[in-house]
C-alpha cells in the first residue's frame, strides 16, 4: 500500500485544515467549509442534509448576482436553510451564498439584530 497521499486526500482530511490554502477553501461548499470551522458556537449536524453538498463550492461562492440567483434557487427547498443561515450569522460568515442569503442580505439581518437588542424597554 502507498504512503503517497494526493491532494484531494490532503484536502478531505480532518487535520488538513491547518495546510489548507486559502484557494482550497475557497472551493468548498457551505456545508463543508462551516463543518471545518473550529469556532463553531452551534451544532453543525445539520450540514449533513445540505443540499449544496451535492452541487460545485464555486455556485454558492458567485462573483455576479445571476450566480446569487442560480445559488438561492438550491437553497430555496434545502431542508436545513434556516440553520445554515443561522450558522452563517452567528459565525460572521461574510463571503458567499448561506441560507440563500447573500452577503449584503446577512449583513442587513445581523444590523437589524444588533439594533433589536439595543431597544430595551425602560
Amino acid at each position: 500500500m502507498s504512503e503517497h497521499r494526493s491532494a484531494a486526500d490532503e484536502r478531505s482530511s480532518p487535520t488538513s485544515s491547518a495546510r489548507s490554502s486559502p484557494t482550497d477553501s475557497a472551493r468548498r461548499s457551505p456545508a463543508d467549509r462551516a463543518r471545518r470551522s473550529a469556532a463553531a458556537p452551534m451544532s453543525a449536524d445539520w450540514m449533513a442534509e445540505a443540499r449544496c453538498r451535492d452541487h460545485p463550492p464555486s455556485v454558492f461562492f458567485p462573483s455576479d448576482g445571476v450566480g446569487v440567483e442560480v445559488a438561492r434557487r438550491i437553497c430555496a427547498d434545502c431542508p436545513v436553510r434556516l440553520a445554515c443561515l443561522e450558522y452563517a450569522l452567528r459565525n460572521g460568515i461574510d463571503h458567499g451564498v448561506w441560507g440563500g442569503t447573500s452577503e449584503r442580505e446577512r449583513r442587513r439581518i445581523a444590523r437589524r439584530r444588533r439594533l433589536a437588542t439595543l431597544r430595551v424597554p425602560l
